[in-house]
């Protein structure tokens, strides 16, 4: 079973907390998917993993490219894993496939999106009853993480 996190986004874009969520992985020496839910978020996420920020940038590929399985990070709108990940993360609604296989999957959502909102809470359900181990973070005033279940 994977550990199933919930990261509620009050604070913080998606753009914004997205890249150190994928530093932190690639640091662990993890490969990882995205998942998001369109393929304008998709190609929107790509360009901006080039250039969020002025001194890095985290090396990636969409899943229209070849050699996917050398990607350390992936986006994608499928459900395959070519890459091998040992982490999903899961956006915009993106509905997530068979979590065997992956020792961790991310749901970021957005806390202003009322459909966001509800699509969290019937994963959660979802994850739950399938047995993954689920907790649920949301972001302080002050950008900071903190576990509320």
């Amino acid at each position: 079973m994977a550990d199933v996190l919930f990261y509620h986004l009050t604070e913080l874009t998606l753009e914004d907390a997205l890249p150190g969520l994928l530093e932190r992985s690639v640091d662990r020496g993890w490969r990882a998917v995205v998942q998001t839910g369109t393929e304008e978020r998709r190609d929107a996420l790509d360009q901006h993993l080039w250039t969020f920020r002025d001194d890095s940038f985290l090396a990636h590929a969409t899943d229209r490219e070849s050699f996917l399985a050398e990607q350390p990070i992936l986006l994608t709108t499928g459900h395959d894993n070519p890459n091998e990940a040992q982490i999903r993360f899961l956006v915009d609604g993106a509905v997530p496939p068979e979590l065997t296989g992956y020792e961790r999957a991310v749901f970021l959502f957005d806390g202003h999106d009322a459909a966001q909102m509800e699509a969290a809470r019937t994963h959660w359900k979802t994850m739950k009853e399938a047995g993954h181990a689920v907790t649920y973070w949301q972001q302080t005033s002050d950008r900071r993480w903190e576990r509320k279940a």
